[in-house]
């Protein structure tokens, strides 16, 4: 089976070919540049290395969320029109389980995290799928402990605590929790650079897994997972919020008022 994978859901874009399980190539940047100025020409650059014609993929695997908004929605386009263009179906891969996934072979519980602004993290737990004796087929595959969520760091580190299990954190996140450092009573560690960051090659190994087990969506139906509202969303309630206080604090109807406008 041949995937293409995508990965543009923070600050790192990231393009990778899987090929029966192996990784074929990856082209994986980390710069302030747009996604929309990095995706398309790492992926021409992929092809011509390869001399791969992408009619021959079985599947798009596309890092889905969350992240960054930005990211997420070009990331999407991108794996959108290339389903459309070749008619190939799609594949959602959590981006936090793709995190994870960077560390598959570790026995420690795997705590993927970015930064979702305001002291908050994305934040699912992972740990490895036990597998039966001379069985290899399935020694990356991961189970979920804890499904995505946004949620603060000081809640996170709490639950670590309470669980008692070793840790390792991997994510644009680590930052964030790294205040809290010295409140954290479990064992822990940080991936190595080489793992630290979303990578496309887990989004694709992913992929494979999924696509093999029928896990795909049509390019048409795709829709990236945010979790959570964009920040002019929040903006803009916040503001509704504020006026319609101000007006009960003057003793004006709220519903008046804006019939009045």
């Amino acid at each position: 089976m041949k995937i293409l994978g995508i990965e543009s859901a923070a600050l790192t874009a990231s393009v990778a070919l899987v090929t029966d399980g192996i990784l074929t190539a990856e082209y994986t940047v980390t710069d302030k540049k747009t996604h929309s100025q990095t995706l398309l020409p790492m992926l021409d650059e992929l092809k011509r290395s390869l001399g791969l014609e992408l009619e021959t993929l079985d599947a798009i695997a596309i890092s889905a969320g969350p992240g960054s908004f930005t990211g997420l929605r070009i990331g999407a386009a991108t794996a959108k029109g290339l389903g459309l263009v070749l008619q190939k179906p799609l594949v959602a891969v959590s981006t936090l389980e793709a995190l994870a996934y960077n560390l598959a072979g570790s026995n420690s519980l795997l705590c993927p995290v970015m930064d979702a602004r305001r002291s908050q993290v994305y934040n699912g737990l992972y740990r490895r799928k036990a597998t039966e004796d001379g069985d290899f087929s399935s020694g990356g595959s991961l189970e979920t402990v804890i499904a995505p969520r946004a949620v603060s760091a000081e809640t996170l580190i709490k639950e670590l605590n309470a669980r008692g299990e070793a840790v390792i954190f991997v994510g644009d996140g680590i930052p964030v929790l790294s205040r809290l450092a010295a409140t954290l009573t479990v064992p822990y560690a940080v991936a190595a650079p080489n793992n630290s960051r979303a990578r496309a090659a887990s989004v694709a190994a992913l992929g494979e897994i999924y696509a093999a087990a029928g896990k795909t969506v049509s390019a048409e139906a795709f829709a990236p997972e945010y979790l959570r509202k964009s920040q002019a969303e929040r903006e803009r309630e916040e503001a509704i919020q504020y006026d319609l206080e101000r007006e009960l604090a003057a003793g004006v109807s709220p519903k008046k008022a804006r019939a009045e406008r």
